[in-house]
């Protein structure tokens, strides 16, 4: 068995092509043109890249992207001022803190003060209460990306057995809600759980969160499990070369699921295309419209 490749690429193309075919519909016809508002405090190289990737994205979109830069030195005060300022703007429908922020900033005082209605990244906490209750929210991106990777080759996980690899706020815990709304039958493990390799090869989906490189080896995975690879590790090789891998050994583990993602090319373009489809989202429920059909 060679498994199906889950070209998140190729995916997150097509989904901001819909998107961007919304955002032409709206302009059209309510003059509306979403804005997202990126900040970003400090130098982080890798920050940088991902932040130029996002606001390209943006714009091609058709969307409005509306750059901040804050020293690395910039107070909590002086980058709460700027939120502030961004919740009040009209134009600014999304608004995107990237992480992580320099140590004298208190990241969860910065994550409550962005606007929910204008929380592109899904982290507020009355938008991380919502979705566990059910109720419709701006979800996080990645675990997004997630479901809608899984679904392209299993539409409906209703019924599954999946575990989530990875507790963190920002995937795990997310990513468990959504699999319950889509009725998958969901287990969370982490670094403590006991045999973990056992209890992986049980099910039909696993999302592997944990930023072990190449932790998750063939004989983890049931055959023709859908394996969903979420986190980007950067390694280093005996001969000194960096390269970048998954928290699933991509080579072993291809052999006996039935589909995976690749790292890089998977999620990490699908996480940025739910950004763009958030912000779209956003700026509907501003103006009191329905979101969209995509």
């Amino acid at each position: 068995m060679t498994a199906t490749i889950i070209d998140g690429k190729a995916i997150a193309s097509d989904l901001r092509a819909r998107v961007a075919a919304a955002v032409r519909g709206l302009a059209d016809t309510h003059g509306l043109v979403p804005g997202i508002a990126v900040v970003l405090v400090g130098e982080d190289p890798a920050s940088e890249v991902y932040v130029r990737t996002k606001s390209r994205q943006v714009i091609e979109a058709g969307m409005r992207s509306l750059d901040h830069r804050l020293p690395a030195t910039a107070t909590e005060a002086e980058l709460l001022a700027l939120v502030a300022r961004l919740n009040a703007d009209p134009a600014v429908h999304g608004i995107l803190v990237q992480l992580p922020l320099p140590p004298q900033i208190d990241t969860t005082k910065v994550i409550d003060a962005v606007d929910p209605a204008k929380d592109v990244d899904g982290f507020h906490p009355l938008n991380v209460g919502r979705l566990a209750i059910g109720l419709p929210t701006l979800v996080p991106c990645t675990p997004q990306a997630c479901i809608m990777l899984a679904k392209t080759v299993r539409p409906s996980l209703a019924g599954l057995e999946a575990v989530v690899i990875g507790r963190s706020n920002i995937v795990g815990r997310p990513l468990v809600h959504l699999l319950i709304a889509e009725s998958a039958t969901v287990t969370v493990a982490h670094s403590k759980t006991r045999d973990l390799p056992a209890l992986c090869r049980r099910k039909d989906v696993l999302f592997a969160a944990i930023g072990r490189p190449e932790l998750i080896k063939d004989d983890w995975i049931k055959p023709g499990a859908t394996v969903i690879d979420v986190v980007i590790n950067r390694v280093t090789g005996t001969d000194e070369k960096s390269r970048i891998v998954g928290d699933v050994d991509f080579a072993a583990a291809r052999v006996v699921a039935g589909a995976i993602t690749p790292v890089p090319g998977g999620v990490g373009p699908m996480t940025i295309a739910c950004l763009v489809l958030n912000t779209l989202r956003a700026a509907c429920a501003a103006k009191g419209l329905p979101p969209p059909a995509l």
